[in-house]
């Protein structure tokens, strides 16, 4: 029996078969949209390769089937098909095979169609080896140039923030003047109306002015955020050291924020008395680091405390602890909590609409031009604390 002669005279109808196993095969999702071409791929040239290795009249070629099973790795990685699409169609056509050989192979001695069997199973895993080869050889390829593509707009995209930097410092400090006339015209507005006498008009006129009000200062806030983070990146900030009293800067902080703190019933506690009064530093600078953390606290703590503790370290250091009883922050977040823009949320709270993710990307990098180091220890539904451990004399 000549079992390559009866598959070469097959071949069409097993291709014809093939093709309509692989549209009807839900799981070769790929394959959907392609023409009858598409499909067919380089399997013809397989099976003229399958046949001659197969033929005891011919020699057997490896090579030829090497090379079409390449080519059909290849079209298949070009047409987006994943491995296991790929690995499907073979076992499709491992069985397409033999169901249409079965009444030839059943005429032949038990020892050939054993032979056979096993010659066809050793050329079809030859024939995916090979396939698999070329395909991740081409999806290295791509991604490999999807990497360099990449690169090179990260380039391109870097220069292009770097050329337009003082365009957009420039374009803030022009949004600045016109947002502060409007944020002080409507607070006058907003205090005249809340002392006439109550009407149903007046309360409407209220709540509009209050709303342009808060929506006013957290732009304000945004743009004053958005100018200090690009001063820093420009290297634009030059530290002011002075000497500094550390307990009369974090008083000033907390009344200034104890409005904020009341709203929700939380508490501000202090413990600065160990501190040395002798601290050479930027003050504004500090007076930043202290004001964002404290309301950073505020905001994400519903009940509780919001406690400062200040503390010297050694004859050159002192340190600062921030801690509040919120919400606290996942461990997969705490190494992004200082990156620009990012801000934590969770399912039972969302993102906060005042929050920008732009306060303690600046702290850090206060703490930073302060010579400091920051460090974070938190635990999601206990708190967090945050401890700034700053030089007793900043040097230049």
């Amino acid at each position: 029996m000549d079992f390559s002669q009866s598959l070469a005279e097959n071949t069409h109808n097993i291709i014809e078969k093939w093709i309509l196993a692989v549209r009807n095969d839900q799981q070769i999702e790929s394959a959907d949209d392609l023409s009858y071409g598409a499909i067919k791929n380089h399997i013809p040239e397989v099976f003229q390769a399958m046949v001659k290795v197969l033929s005891p009249s011919q020699e057997g070629d490896i090579k030829s089937i090497l090379t079409a099973s390449w080519q059909h790795g290849l079209l298949r990685a070009e047409q987006g098909f994943d491995p296991s699409e790929i690995a499907r169609e073979y076992r499709l056509l491992r069985k397409v095979v033999f169901d249409t050989m079965e009444a030839d192979l059943l005429q032949a001695t038990p020892t050939e169609i054993i032979r056979y069997m096993r010659l066809m199973d050793a050329v079809i895993d030859e024939a995916i080896a090979r396939c698999f080869n070329s395909y991740v050889k081409e999806r290295l390829r791509e991604l490999q140039n999807l990497q360099t593509s990449l690169t090179l707009h990260n380039e391109e995209l870097t220069r292009l923030i770097n050329v337009n930097q003082d365009k957009l410092s420039e374009l803030a400090h022009e949004l600045k003047h016109p947002l502060t006339s409007i944020i002080g015209y409507s607070d006058l507005f907003l205090r005249q109306q809340k002392r006439e006498i109550p009407k149903k008009d007046s309360n409407v006129n209220v709540e509009h002015i209050e709303r342009v009000l808060r929506n006013g200062r957290h732009l304000l806030r945004l743009i004053n955020n958005v100018l200090e983070l690009s001063r820093y990146e420009a290297g634009q900030l030059q530290l002011q050291l002075v000497s500094i009293n550390v307990t009369e800067l974090i008083n000033n902080v907390c009344e200034m924020l104890e409005p904020l703190a009341a709203e929700k019933n939380l508490r501000i506690l202090v413990d600065c008395n160990s501190i040395s009064s002798e601290i050479i530093t930027d003050g504004f600078q500090l007076q930043q680091v202290v004001t964002n953390l404290v309301s950073n606290g505020i905001r994400y703590t519903d009940s509780g405390t919001i406690s400062i503790l200040c503390q010297m370290l050694d004859h050159e250091k002192w340190a600062i602890a921030v801690s509040d009883t919120g919400i606290g922050i996942a461990p997969k977040d705490q190494t992004k909590i200082f990156e620009p823009y990012f801000r934590v949320s969770s399912q039972e709270r969302p993102y906060l609409p005042e929050s920008s993710g732009l306060g303690l990307a600046i702290v850090a990098r206060l703490v930073k031009l302060l010579q400091g180091k920051i460090s974070l220890v938190s635990q999601p539904g206990v708190g967090s604390t945050f401890t700034v451990i700053l030089p007793l004399k900043v040097k230049i």
